[in-house]
């Protein structure tokens, strides 16, 4: 085995802090009990109580919540979907383009599909609001989905499908207790993967939100130009146990999972 050096440590040191020492210092920073955020002044958690009194945030951080949680949902069948069609229907007409235009948001710059949705949802006089993020972030993740859940279909083995419907099973029974356990880490995956990054969206929300429907990206944002109040960082903090949860507990699932199959291939 070959032993690690100085240098890779150091490297991969500095890269580890580099990606989460920010978080570190806002998770600790949550916690200081000075009105100022540069100024620490001992450890306290009197932030998260006066996060339960601040309306403005906690409304931006259900929003989001509620957003993510539908258009993840959305993304991953319509995801889903488009990976079968694009792995089992071989080269169908128009697949090309069929395709491209999936594939499309994952190099498109977000201001352009923002600007593009926002352009579109004022052609078709749709009132901006909840829906209209959902339907922004669904066409955002969905591209991110369709990648992952075809990943695992092309190394799929579809004896086993065969060998089910030789046996009598109809071609949906066979997708539904078969095909469908069998993806579903990468399933759970493009959901886990579609949720953070509707968390996180700030561009295509800014262009297609309306009265109501403001998310705690688009709030921290507004607030943070006119300084840090210790009130984002905790909310901040809640989101970030919030996404570390459900990332554990997707990964207990998949391992669960794996581990069920291979005692049933036993």
């Amino acid at each position: 085995m070959r032993r690690a050096s100085w240098f890779n440590v150091t490297s991969l040191a500095l890269g580890l802090a580099f990606l989460y020492l920010p978080i570190a210092i806002l998770v600790i920073y949550s916690f200081n009990a000075s009105r100022l955020v540069t100024i620490w002044g001992g450890w306290s958690t009197r932030w998260y109580g006066e996060l339960l009194h601040n309306d403005a945030l906690l409304s931006a951080a259900w929003v989001t919540l509620r957003v993510a949680l539908v258009s993840a949902s959305a993304a991953t069948l319509l995801g889903t979907l488009t990976a079968i069609a694009l792995v089992r229907y071989g080269r169908f007409r128009g697949r090309i383009v069929f395709s491209s235009m999936i594939y499309a948001p994952l190099v498109m710059p977000e201001v352009i599909t923002g600007l593009s949705l926002l352009l579109l949802f004022v052609a078709a006089d749709v009132e901006r609001g909840f829906w209209t993020i959902a339907i922004a972030h669904t066409t955002l993740t969905m591209c991110f989905v369709t990648v992952v859940v075809q990943s695992r279909l092309v190394a799929f083995d579809r004896s086993l499908e065969e060998a089910a419907m030789d046996l009598g099973c109809p071609p949906l029974r066979t997708f539904l207790t078969v095909t469908l356990p069998l993806i579903a880490p990468a399933i759970i995956s493009g959901w886990m993967l579609a949720f953070t990054l509707s968390l996180d969206d700030l561009v295509l929300a800014s262009f297609t939100t309306g009265p109501g429907a403001t998310t705690l990206p688009i709030r921290v944002y507004s607030e943070v130009r006119l300084g840090v109040k210790p009130e984002i960082n905790a909310i901040c903090t809640i989101l970030i146990a919030v996404a570390a949860l459900a990332i554990v507990s997707a990964s207990l699932l998949t391992k669960l999972h794996d581990v069920g199959r291979q005692r049933a291939t036993r």
